[in-house]
């Protein structure tokens, strides 16, 4: 019924007790989940959960905000991006939120990475998964760069955990991206995240954890897991004003939509 975009269930937290999270999630009807990626390093781990499990899935990439692990190259990406499972790339983008010290300009290496992810994704024809965090303009910027437009050939993919603004939505979506919301929608300070969210044409939602992080209202402080990811529908189906059985159908459905041919 209801489908996590986007979580980590191979961090030491979740993975420890996933038996258990399991059996929270049927109990809440979560039937999919789709691992992410943060590292190479951790990537085995993580198709490891998509091979051993049928409702998951995997992506290969490397977080624009990790530091001192192997870099991807072009072809690390190609190889890692056509195994069994892995449907997506990332996730990827640009993160300037810990500059340390440093300016925008020294961050040339997220840029780069984020280049050679898209490059991998356009080989592959399949979505990117991107994370942007205060540096909106020039993750837009490259997407157009690199011609993902929504042109043929782009890859397309998803802006997971969207906290940006209204008008950075409407680029995204002109540019062809799905936007994913989080159980920030929930909390009671995001009044303009929902705003966004009411924005979003229905074909183009999606809904996730990015567990063990950001835990919905009213488990905010927990460890989130996918079993919370009805709450996110919820809060969604309220702000569009339709039942949340709908959104889940909704949701699941545009999932599909945005990783068709390569689910399997």
């Amino acid at each position: 019924m209801f489908t996590d975009s986007h979580c980590h269930l191979n961090f030491p937290e979740l993975v420890s007790q996933l038996d258990a999270i399991r059996a929270a999630m049927a109990q809440a009807q979560v039937s999919r989940a789709l691992c992410i990626s943060t590292t190479l390093e951790e990537f085995p781990d993580v198709h490891k959960l998509a091979l051993d499990h049928d409702n998951f899935w995997a992506t290969a990439g490397v977080h624009p905000d990790n530091e001192g692990v192997q870099e991807p190259s072009l072809d690390d990406l190609l190889c890692l991006g056509s195994l069994p499972r892995v449907v997506g790339i990332g996730e990827t983008g640009l993160d300037y939120y810990r500059l340390n010290g440093r300016s925008e300009a020294d961050m040339h290496w997220q840029r780069e990475r984020f280049r050679t992810h898209i490059r991998a994704a356009r080989r592959l024809a399949k979505p990117l998964v991107i994370h942007t965090r205060q540096a909106a303009a020039d993750t837009l910027a490259i997407l157009r760069e690199e011609r993902e437009d929504g042109s043929t050939g782009s890859a397309g993919g998803v802006f997971h955990c969207f906290t940006e603004s209204l008008d950075v939505a409407q680029q995204a979506l002109d540019l062809g991206f799905y936007i994913s919301f989080s159980g920030i929608l929930t909390f009671k300070s995001a009044q303009n995240l929902r705003d966004v969210a009411a924005m979003v044409p229905l074909d183009r939602l999606l809904i996730e954890t990015d567990s063990p992080y950001l835990a919905p209202m009213p488990h905010r402080g927990k460890t989130n897991n996918p079993s919370f990811v009805p709450f996110v529908a919820a809060q969604l189906a309220q702000i569009k004003q339709m039942p949340v059985q709908d959104m889940a159908a909704l949701t699941s459905h545009n999932f599909d939509q945005l990783f068709k041919g390569v689910l399997a």
